[in-house]
């Protein structure tokens, strides 16, 4: 079984560049879940994407432009979202902030990067 160590420290948990403004932290997951910080700068993109896994997101800070199939909008610091399987979804940070996204079952393409 794959799994994190019981706990992650914020400081000890190292953030993964990923590239045009946006960074990643792995933090808690085993094979049915994951939790994972994204962080972006203002005017980054979370690009139009799909995939197997529902997704659950809390937004920790920022401000951003959030499309989820047809529908598109502004959420910030304390809103949420949810993304069943297989839903074209993505995001525009317009003010820099993090989200934190749970992913069920977790996404082992995150674990290969």
């Amino acid at each position: 079984m794959i799994q994190s160590n019981l706990f992650q420290i914020d400081e000890e948990t190292p953030w993964e560049d990923l590239g045009n403004g946006v960074q990643r932290q792995i933090y808690g997951h085993d094979e049915r879940i994951m939790l994972v910080k994204a962080k972006f700068e203002a005017g980054a993109v979370g690009t139009l994407h799909e995939h197997h896994h529902t997704q659950v997101t809390y937004v920790d800070s920022g401000v951003f432009e959030m499309t989820i199939g047809e529908d598109k909008k502004i959420i910030k610091k304390g809103d949420g979202y949810y993304v069943p399987p297989h839903i074209i979804h993505g995001c525009v940070c317009i003010e820099p902030g993090i989200l934190i996204d749970v992913f069920t079952p977790h996404r082992e393409d995150f674990l290969k990067s």
